[in-house]
């Protein structure tokens, strides 16, 4: 494929196989941007695109190894010459309590959920920059603001660390004319619970009640009834991405506004009972 001159924008996203990142790939294109799709194998973007065509190019890529980010993004500039938008979809929902899971778990689950992401990042930054121009949206998870949820901590972590780093990013970023939002969906029916996708941790503890209990629900009475629509979900970024002041924080869904609202009235009750306390600890004048 040839390098092409696009009046469009260029869309590179991960994860773009199945639910929201594939709901958002769909309606570039039908809008007449170019998308750089990828996903773990080329089977699953076959599946789902059927081919390449002049504006979608779609690649296999390992976001755990930087090299092959690297080769992603540079075939992106030696097709389409650009990218106006980086959307950071793939990750993987961990569950498992604290004490039950293994170092090796929870690596895995950050390298997907916050070091591939990284990986994107550092390749694409660069084009942005020289560019003074761009948008990044990292999807997290409603989880990455509120994450009071008995065994999902792994998950949870993953994503309060990604909305912390899109947070420095839209402070870094925001001199170059380059954006920053950060996701937060509520449960969107993605097959993000499917027992194919939801990743359990080996070792239970019996003790634990409350995250079996969590993640007997999550497994049989929410996988597939979630509320949340993805080709709706993804009706909002687009939104968010032609706005001219977009959200560094864009909630996504009634599950999501409600729970957002809760944590922000906690916070705010915590922060009023113990304030005498807190600002007594700074030296005296």
């Amino acid at each position: 494929m040839q390098q092409q001159t696009f009046p469009s924008k260029v869309w590179f996203i991960t994860g773009a196989a199945r639910g929201i990142g594939l709901s958002l790939a769909r309606q570039l294109l039908a809008q007449g941007d170019a998308v750089v799709a990828t996903s773990r194998t080329q089977d699953s973007l076959r599946q789902a695109f059927g081919g390449d065509s002049e504006r979608l190019l779609t690649l296999e890529v390992d976001l755990v190894n930087e090299a092959s980010v690297q080769k992603a993004i540079q075939s992106t500039i030696e097709v389409f010459g650009r990218i106006d938008f980086v959307v950071n979809n793939a990750g993987y929902g961990q569950q498992g309590t604290i004490e039950a899971l293994t170092d090796s778990e929870l690596r895995r689950n950050f390298d997907v959920n916050v070091f591939a992401p990284l990986h994107v990042l550092r390749q694409a930054l660069p084009h942005m920059r020289a560019q003074r121009s761009g948008h990044i949206f990292n999807v997290a998870s409603i989880v990455g603001f509120q994450g009071g949820y008995s065994g999902w901590g792994s998950y949870v972590a993953s994503k309060f660390a990604l909305a912390g780093l899109t947070e420095t990013l839209a402070a870094e970023l925001a001199e170059l004319n380059i954006r920053a939002t950060v996701v937060y969906p509520g449960p969107v029916r993605t097959g993000f619970l499917s027992k194919e996708t939801l990743v359990v941790a080996e070792r239970k503890i019996s003790d634990y009640t409350e995250a079996q209990a969590s993640l007997d629900l999550h497994l049989n009475g929410l996988d597939g009834k979630q509320p949340g629509n993805p080709d709706k979900v993804a009706s909002l970024i687009l939104k968010a991405a032609n706005d001219d002041e977009p959200p560094v924080h864009l909630f996504v869904g009634k599950i999501a506004n409600a729970l957002a609202d809760q944590k922000m009235q906690a916070v705010s009750k915590d922060l009023d009972v113990w304030r005498s306390a807190s600002d007594a600890t700074d030296f005296d004048k």
